[in-house]
């Protein structure tokens, strides 16, 4: 599965931005996106973020086309609440020419807005954000892709759910010191399994048995760890 890294800011100038790319290329991400806020940045559907200079920006943005081999580079712009849409398109524009594959747009607050802002970058693959709580209204993909946009994430909607039944958990475990059946419910032995390849649970304890006293160091091959 293709992943999408949030890049922040880039992490400083375009000198930072540069070793950035290679890292995640390196981590086998598919893309990333930066965005042209200042340090310190804030969540983009808060208030009185402070910009980046445009120009700026675009240097960061060329600096990631350059630096990169494979790497999908998005540029996302937060201009809209303090510079208005026009604003938005302005710095749109620009970030696409310094080298950006695509656009993303942050923190619109109507429909018209989201269309208007994809009539005025024909042929520019653009991404929005679906997050809950925020300036954006609920919009589902086939309703972003009917605006034209090709790309939606839904950035902290698995953590917001994994929250809810922790909250589970835990009032479970204040309320009767004990959990006999909860986990069963949120969870299966699958999906332990899963996540215990994902974390490589199973090389750890090739590691340990390789190296316990009184067996021969190198029993268990690297290769066997990586399959796993």
């Amino acid at each position: 599965m293709p992943v999408l890294v949030d890049g922040d800011t880039g992490y400083g100038k375009a000198l930072n931005v540069m070793p950035m790319v290679r890292a995640f290329e390196d981590a086998d991400a598919a893309a990333v996106h930066i965005e042209d806020q200042l340090l310190p940045k804030k969540c983009d559907h808060l208030n009185d973020k402070k910009l980046a200079d445009a120009q700026d920006m675009a240097t960061k943005v060329a600096a990631a086309a350059n630096a990169r081999r494979h790497l999908y580079v998005i540029a996302g712009t937060d201009a809209a609440a303090s510079e208005g849409l026009d604003g938005a398109i302005a710095r749109a524009r620009l970030y696409r020419e310094a080298g950006a594959d695509a656009i993303f747009p942050e923190a619109l607050t109507t429909a018209e807005m989201f269309r208007t802002f994809a009539k005025a970058m024909p042929d520019v693959p653009l991404l929005a954000n679906m997050t809950e709580f925020g300036r954006t209204p609920f919009f589902s993909a086939s309703a972003f892709e009917a605006m034209g946009y090709r790309m939606v994430i839904w950035p902290v909607s698995s953590l917001r759910v994994a929250n809810k039944a922790q909250q589970r958990l835990f009032d479970r475990l204040r309320r009767d010191g004990r959990n006999p059946n909860h986990v069963g419910r949120d969870a299966d032995a699958r999906g332990t399994l899963r996540t215990d390849r994902f974390i490589g649970l199973r090389c750890t304890r090739c590691i340990d048995h390789a190296h316990r006293p009184g067996e021969r160091a190198g029993t268990v091959k690297a290769a066997n760890f990586i399959k796993t």
